[in-house]
Formats: structure tokens, C-alpha cells, sequence
């Protein structure tokens, strides 16, 4: 049985599998440009950032309908709770999928249908957080925040993600304003391929309570020493790290000097159809490749429920606390 975990870095979009991809494009009439699945599976190898975007948004094209939603979120449950997730909150694209004509309703009800029946299905409790893209304007962020009104009852909270270079935290401050004003809750990817300073700006400017990803914070010991003083957490993915080249082999990974620094770190797995691995995959990979003790792996699963947006439900985070302390490795 894995260690229980939280999973809070997880793109929905990034857990479709060639083989459900090729089942969806079936089922709404589209052609894909590989022969088969596997052939698709060898185009899952990336340079860089910007060479797995191109991918990840070529194959949204096959999600169409409210169902197609419904069934990605399935099957990404069916893989967490099977690695031990326990509580997962998931990342989704709107701007991606409205450019393409599918509307928000659509998105949102079909993730919302498989998300909430997930405590009783898989013993997963979720919340839904809508990122904005990065390399869009703000005035389209702004937009998809209007757009998502509606639907706020199923969304808890508001990040940003993409291509991240060249795009800063403070491009985004109105719309994050505007958010923080509806009650969500507010998070971004900062520090990624970025500079330290996008963290800084993450946290002054858009007034992020967790950092995703955070890997470069370590280039700055100012910044370093302002995460752990007031304990912000950051959730790094450190398989995709090295799927996307920002860390050239996994024990070359920072998490082990992070942890020993004191800061907040959670292990995830991002985009885990692409980059080789889900929750526990993430787990095992750093304690092979880093060595990593049971006792720090039990504290990257108890800072990953500290971490968790569970604040309307305090006895959830405490029973999910007890079946860390309680688990033996």
C-alpha cells in the first residue's frame, strides 16, 4: 500500500494517455497524425518546456464534449488513488479549451461529474483550481475569470501556467485582484525555467499561497530563508524536471537540500501521461535517486496535506495527517 499523499500539482490535461486520446479522437471523428498509440507514445520526449507545450495542446483537440472531461478526470482518479493520493487538486486549461470552441460549461461540468463522486468512488477528496495561460494577454485571463463566474461552486481556486520566460507573475496582478475579491484561492507556477525574482513577484504581487514548481528559489538565499520563515509551500514535480532538461538527471534534483533547508517542499507529478510517472512514481524515483529516508518521505506526505486547501474541512486534513503518521513503511 503506497504512502498516503496530496497530490497539489497536477495538470488534467497533462494525464491524457495516448491510449485514451486515440479513444477519444475515435469517438468524435478526428484523425489523429500518428499510426497508433505507441507511436505516440515515443513523441512524449521533450527538450524543453516549450516542445512538451506544442504536444500538450496538439492533443486537446480530442476533447470535446462534457463526457470526454468526464472520462479523462475517471481515469486520472482511477491511477491517483492507486498510488495512495488521498486528496488531490486539479489543475485545469479553459483559455485552451475555449479557443477551440468549447465552452466553459462543458470543461467544468464534465471534470466537476467525475471529481465529486470521487470520495465515494476512490476515497479522493479534490478541489478544482483554473489556471490562466501565461503566454495569453491578461485581458484574456480577465476574460476566462468572467467566463468561470458561473461555475465558481465547483472552483476553488485560481493559477497560472505555460510558457514562463518572458511572461512575469505581475503581467497577471489585476486579474489575481479580482480573484482574491470572488474568495479564490490563489497559487501560481513561479521559478520553473523562470528566475528566483518570479517567485518573489509570485508571492508581493499576485499574493500566492503556495508556489508551484519553486525548484530555482534555491539561487537565492534571501528568498530561501523568506519561504521558510513563513512556511510557503512549493509544489515540485521532479520527474517532469528532468523531462523537461531543468535538471539533467533526477540526483542532481535539489529536493533533498530543499527539505534539509527547512522549506515546505511537496513531490507531484505535473503532467505524469508525458513525463513518465504519477504521484507515487514521483515518490519512489527521489528516494532511489536521492536517497531520501522514510522520515523525509513521510514529511514531503505530511507537508502535502498541510499544504492542501482543506481549510472548510480541518477534521479531513487531521484524519488524512493520522494515516501518514500511522503508515509503515
Amino acid at each position: 500500500m503506497p504512502l498516503p499523499k496530496a497530490e497539489l500539482h497536477l495538470h488534467i490535461e497533462g494525464t491524457l494517455e495516448p491510449e485514451l486520446a486515440f479513444a477519444l479522437a475515435a469517438r468524435n471523428g478526428i484523425a489523429l497524425p500518428y499510426a497508433d498509440a505507441e507511436e505516440l507514445r515515443h513523441k512524449y520526449r521533450f527538450s524543453d518546456l516549450q516542445s512538451f507545450l506544442d504536444l500538450y495542446y496538439e492533443l486537446m483537440a480530442v476533447l470535446r464534449t462534457e463526457d470526454d472531461f468526464a472520462d479523462l478526470a475517471e481515469a486520472y482518479l482511477t491511477r491517483a488513488a492507486a498510488q495512495g493520493v488521498r486528496h488531490a487538486e486539479v489543475f485545469f486549461d479553459p483559455q485552451a479549451h475555449l479557443a477551440r470552441g468549447v465552452e466553459m460549461a462543458t470543461v467544468v461540468d464534465g471534470l466537476a461529474r467525475a471529481l465529486e463522486g470521487a470520495p465515494e468512488r476512490h476515497g479522493v477528496s479534490t478541489r478544482l483550481i483554473m489556471c490562466f495561460l501565461r503566454d495569453e494577454s491578461a485581458e484574456s485571463a480577465a476574460a476566462t475569470l468572467d467566463a468561470a463566474r458561473p461555475h465558481l461552486d465547483h472552483i476553488t481556486g485560481v493559477g497560472l501556467d505555460s510558457a514562463e520566460v518572458g511572461h512575469p507573475p505581475s503581467k497577471f496582478r489585476e486579474v489575481y485582484e479580482k480573484a482574491a475579491n470572488l474568495g479564490l484561492r490563489r497559487v501560481a507556477h513561479a521559478g520553473e525555467e523562470g528566475p528566483p525574482a518570479y517567485i518573489t513577484e509570485a508571492l508581493d504581487v499576485l499574493g500566492v499561497e503556495r508556489v508551484d514548481h519553486g525548484l530555482r528559489s534555491v539561487e537565492d538565499p534571501d528568498l530561501v530563508a523568506r519561504l521558510v520563515r513563513d512556511r510557503v509551500p512549493l509544489t515540485l514535480c521532479p520527474l517532469s524536471n528532468v523531462r523537461l532538461r531543468t535538471v539533467d538527471v533526477l540526483a542532481d534534483h535539489p529536493l533533498r537540500a530543499m527539505l534539509e533547508a527547512g522549506l515546505m517542499a511537496t513531490v507531484n507529478s505535473d503532467d505524469p501521461a508525458y513525463f513518465g510517472g504519477y504521484a507515487d512514481d514521483n515518490f519512489h524515483a527521489v528516494r532511489e535517486a536521492l536517497g531520501l529516508t522514510d522520515d523525509q518521505l513521510r514529511e514531503l506526505a505530511r507537508n502535502s496535506f498541510l499544504a492542501a486547501f482543506l481549510d472548510d474541512d480541518e477534521d479531513l486534513r487531521k484524519a488524512y495527517l493520522a494515516e501518514v503518521d500511522a503508515y509503515r513503511f
